[in-house]
């Protein structure tokens, strides 16, 4: 039986287990003094002034709404093809998710389109960068700026990546916001973080994630002047993102590698488009996606069938949110783009343990899916 190659792994050892073990023996199990440091390197990391850990990236997508005030009666643009609580967040606050359709190549929300999306009551847009390929954020910057909009970076995915030389997560727009899934970069097992420069909102989100509580007037008590969330990092999740930290770059540089791989066997396949390289950012290659030609004709559920009888995971292509039975009461009309990327788009196994026999496995049996095409 073939060696089972699964879409993706945390990369985890040692280093995580003796983190872990160093939390348990302190009996901090709770958010403490490693959920401090942790928030202090991944600010250094960044580039930012400060960061803010929470317990999901969902959960930093509703704190960064809240803290820039957008509520009900509130339109938020965002893309409509993205993981789904990017629009999930807007409704948490009350607001609506306006679906802008995005850029075919780049897989990222389309500024023109998004442009054509803005009404009186548009208060945010929502720049996703789609699978850690950062979003073009010079033209959304200006976009905000133009109409007084709150530029949000879902940066979920994109830890390590860059644009015009500068971390993701500096931020560009007025928060960014990262998940530590163990589908993501590096891994928390659960947990999130917020990225941004305002002292004072940095000081509002870390009493939200609290239950809104803040030190009191006497020693050791605290005061509770706003409704808030239990939205807390523990101490044993920190633990492992430190270790995870100390990794980052040799990560980043196993995931590039194998991305490269990747290129070399598939680029220039005239049924399959591989990721964009491009000027303005580097790509961390959270995901490793390519989208199949509307010329094949194996389906890309066909090709995830035929990938499994060799013991390969793959997926199809990303949430078009706007199709969603969850969102079936919304008046969206076509994004074209956007609902051909989720059926043509096939996501194939990367993570640092993938080694090269298996990028060839994977490869090998991909093109001969598609060779009854050419």
């Amino acid at each position: 039986m073939s060696k089972e190659i699964p879409i993706t792994r945390p990369w985890l050892g040692a280093a995580e287990a003796r983190s872990l073990a160093g939390a348990l023996e302190d009996r901090w199990v709770g958010q403490g003094p490693r959920v401090e440091q942790f928030e202090r390197r991944l600010a250094a990391r960044v580039g930012a002034s400060h960061a803010v850990a929470v317990s999901s990236g969902t959960t930093a997508l509703h704190l960064a709404l809240l803290v820039t005030e957008v509520g009900p009666g509130d339109e938020v643009i965002v893309p409509a093809l993205s993981f789904i609580a990017t629009a999930n967040s807007v409704r948490m606050v009350g607001a609506r998710p306006v679906f802008a359709d995005v850029d075919p190549a780049t897989l990222n929300i389309d500024p023109a389109d998004a442009a054509h999306r803005i009404t009186p009551r548009t208060r945010a847009l929502i720049a996703v960068h789609q699978l850690g390929l950062p979003a073009d954020l010079a033209q959304l910057g200006d976009l905000g700026k133009k109409h007084g909009l709150t530029l949000i970076e879902d940066a979920a995915c994109a830890l390590g990546s860059t644009w015009r030389g500068a971390p993701i997560g500096r931020p560009e727009g007025t928060i960014a916001c990262f998940s530590f899934h163990p589908r993501k970069i590096i891994t928390t097992g659960e947990g999130g973080a917020l990225t941004l420069s305002d002292d004072a909102m940095a000081g509002q989100l870390r009493r939200l994630r609290n239950h809104g509580g803040d030190a009191g007037a006497a020693p050791g008590t605290i005061q509770y002047a706003q409704l808030g969330y239990n939205y807390r990092m523990s101490d044993l999740h920190a633990a492992v993102g430190l270790a995870q930290l100390d990794r980052l770059d040799e990560i980043l540089n196993r995931r590039k590698r194998i991305a490269q791989q990747y290129d070399t066997r598939l680029s220039g396949h005239p049924l399959l488009s591989t990721p964009p390289v491009l000027p303005d950012a580097t790509h961390n290659y959270q995901s490793y996606h390519v989208v199949v030609s509307e010329d094949a004709s194996t389906t890309t559920a066909d090709l995830v069938a035929r990938l499994a009888t060799q013991s390969i995971s793959a997926q199809g292509g990303l949430t078009a949110i706007h199709r969603e039975p969850a969102y079936a009461d919304e008046t969206t009309p076509s994004l074209p783009h956007a609902e051909a990327l989720h059926r043509q788009g096939l996501f194939l196994p990367i993570y640092p343990e993938l080694d090269d026999e298996d990028v060839t496995r994977v490869c090998d049996t991909l093109l001969a899916a598609l060779e009854g095409d050419r």
